[in-house]
């Protein structure tokens, strides 16, 4: 088996693999050059949004050595953490805890491989894997997690500018936020991420003025009523696989604010109390611009000129910026005629795999791509790319990383046998 990418789902793939099939040979292709988790948001006190013990093993092994529990009694931090007076793990802690795991597979991973596709072997059966450095690799089975591509509003998507990065890269960027006096920053988007983004350049970059665009009235509490949390259990990804297109369009709208387009309260809070804070010192650092669409965007040397239109009233407005963060979310897979029917490295093999009555990619409910009738295709599989298929459970979260590991390496631990 070949890994393409080495983020939480493929980390949980490694455990999932050495403690139920340690016959399976894994190889796993990372294009970074170190194990890292979410590095560009490890804002200083921000949380992660999932419980602790959901981490990459403990719902399918709750003996695991790879817990976060053992991670924290390996670290000698087991009773500070158990004394925090908090509901969630800083991100911080959860970034040290995925290194710490993914340390223990640097014999199977490689660092610094960049696959650029995916294709069917001159001879032979299996898969190829392609490298960017012309390599070319092998194997029975491939399991794909790059990651969800970023999502960008229509406007800002053909601005080739440096100064508009999504909002994943903003610690990387803070070096030149800072070398700009008075930086002039645009934070797009109503997510927590957009909200947490705001409250750290106010604190970090004292001189800017921060713009905050959403096309809603206003930032939406995140549903964390355990009614809806329920959609994290592995029971729901059965119901939701199995239900209609139209059921599933519904579900996904009536579930959407338990992990989109909303925030915690504590965040909020936060958010909120430090506009009223401005009120009273008379500085507007941060300001809103609500139900606002961007209509157009356009660079120049003196920086990015957006152009807004209020969506209820129509109103034109135009704002110049020295910098734009898109904290816009990340893209599900389309159908055939969108711009994700499948990760764009296995675009060779799209002919061959089977499409939906609305022409989207047919994956498994063991997350495997199948085929077209009549076509055949190796043993290849998404792993947490199929929300479309499976579910918010598959959205990124970490809830059911651990089963959904099992899962794969359950099917895959066959198909490779067969």
């Amino acid at each position: 088996m070949i890994g393409i990418g080495f983020g939480p789902s493929n980390i949980a793939l490694a455990i999932a693999l050495e403690e139920m099939y340690p016959e399976v040979k894994s190889l796993f292709l990372e294009s970074r050059t170190t194990p890292v988790w979410q590095a560009g948001m490890l804002l200083s006190g921000s949380d992660i949004q999932h419980h602790p013990v959901r981490d990459l093993v403990s719902p399918r092994n709750p003996r695991s050595h790879y817990s976060f529990i053992n991670h924290l009694h390996e670290e000698e931090r087991l009773f500070h953490f158990l004394n925090l007076n908090v509901p969630f793990p800083l991100r911080k802690d959860y970034a040290r805890y995925v290194t710490w795991a993914a340390r223990h597979f640097d014999d199977q991973v490689r660092y610094g491989s960049q696959v650029t596709g995916v294709d069917l072997p001159a001879q032979g059966e299996g898969a190829e894997i392609r490298l960017a450095g012309g390599e070319r690799l092998t194997a029975r089975s491939v399991v794909v997690a790059p990651g969800r591509p970023p999502y960008y509003p229509s406007a800002l998507r053909k601005l080739a500018d440096d100064r508009v990065f999504h909002y994943t890269r903003y610690l990387e960027r803070v070096d030149e936020i800072a070398a700009v006096p008075s930086a002039r920053i645009a934070v797009i988007g109503g997510s927590q991420g957009a909200a947490e983004i705001c409250l750290d350049a106010a604190q970090r970059f004292p001189n800017s003025r921060i713009t905050n665009v959403l096309r809603g009235f206003g930032y939406r509490q995140k549903d964390l009523s355990p009614f809806h949390g329920e959609v994290f259990f592995p029971e729901f990804v059965d119901y939701y696989y199995d239900a209609s297109p139209e059921s599933k369009e519904y579900l996904d709208k009536q579930l959407r604010y338990t992990n989109y387009s909303a925030a915690d309260i504590d965040v909020l809070t936060a958010y909120h109390t430090k506009l009223y804070e401005q009120r009273l010192d008379g500085d507007y650092q941060i300001q809103l611009t609500r139900n606002s669409d961007i209509v157009s965007a356009a660079a120049a040397e003196s920086g990015i000129t957006l152009e807004l239109a209020e969506r209820h009233l129509g109103e034109p407005s135009s704002l110049d910026v020295d910098f734009v963060i898109v904290a816009t979310g990340f893209i599900d897979l389309t159908d055939e005629s969108g711009g994700n029917f499948l990760p764009d490295l296995l675009t060779p093999l799209s002919p061959r795999v089977g499409r939906t009555e609305q022409r989207q990619a047919t994956i498994g409910r063991d997350y495997r791509v199948l085929p077209d009738t009549g076509k055949d295709l190796p043993p290849i599989y998404l792993n947490g790319l199929c929300e479309r298929t499976h579910g918010l459970g598959d959205a990124g979260s970490f809830s059911l990383v651990s089963l959904r590991a099992a899962a794969i390496a359950d099917s895959l631990s066959k198909a490779v046998a067969s």
